[in-house]
């Protein structure tokens, strides 16, 4: 199946915490930065030639890391992990490629040739615009207003930091996302707390959620398992990718892989 294409997309906003990076790769060379949230989507993204950095639901933070990042040297930029649905089309563990990431107020269009190496190795993906967000869109009719007036496919809390600075320092920037939780999936109050300022889940902070409102853990064990299908299309995804993520140049980036 080839790559499919959506619309395009929105915005909203997003609450401090804190952040850390996993480096599994150490050169300072021509290397990709890849931006993510949770720390295990970091470590599914770094390898040969890939450096990759986890925000733990921290703007600020994730912002001044990446900037740490590319002072000690970049090639590209990527957005990588999941992502919510927006679009009815989106079911669980869809493959996302982003033409552009979108706010309210700006949008910045992606690497076109580097979006066309991912897609093309991604059979079945889509390419559509992805909105950056600072908050987590959660309900179904929230996810849908903002589908229908952006024409958005999916959502996440980093696209729009890390594609603003790649945009800044002039770097080549791409997207892909797996779809975690479709347009139907509404997100249990656990779901918003689950993050901890490390990138981990916090069981923690869960179950602290879970005594409070009990009533919620059949949506909760729900959004668990479309979490962990999309973490698989993740994985499947990243390795279909390869090293570097699918930049074109590779001649460009310089691997460390002792």
């Amino acid at each position: 199946m080839g790559a499919r294409t959506l619309p395009q997309l929105h915005a909203v906003r997003r609450a401090p915490r804190a952040f850390r990076h996993v480096s599994i790769w150490s050169d300072n060379s021509r290397r990709v930065v890849a931006v993510t949230g949770l720390t295990k989507e970091a470590r599914i993204a770094a390898g040969p030639g890939v450096h990759a950095i986890a925000g733990g639901g921290n703007a600020p933070a994730l912002a001044a890391a990446l900037e740490r990042e590319l002072a000690r040297g970049a090639g590209a930029v990527m957005s990588f992990g999941i992502a919510g649905g927006l679009a009815e089309e989106l079911v669980r563990g869809t493959w996302l490629v982003a033409r552009a990431i979108v706010t309210p107020a700006e949008r910045w269009p992606c690497d076109a040739a580097w979006a066309r190496s991912i897609a093309e190795r991604l059979p079945g993906a889509w390419t559509a615009d992805l909105a950056g967000v600072n908050a987590p869109v959660s309900e179904p009719a929230a996810k849908r207003e903002l589908h229908l007036a952006t024409g958005a496919a999916a959502v996440d809390t980093e696209s729009h930091i890390a594609a603003a600075i790649a945009a800044a320092h002039g770097l080549p920037f791409a997207a892909f996302r797996v779809v975690a939780d479709s347009v139907r999936r509404s997100l249990p109050p656990a779901a918003s707390v689950a993050l901890a300022p490390n990138g981990k889940i916090s069981g923690g902070a869960v179950l602290g959620s879970l005594a409070r409102t009990p009533a919620q853990l059949p949506s909760l064990l729900g959004t668990a398992i479309d979490a962990r299908m999309a973490f698989r299309a993740l994985l499947r995804g990243r390795r279909l990718l390869g090293p570097g993520l699918a930049y074109p140049d590779l001649g460009e980036l310089l691997f460390d892989v002792s």
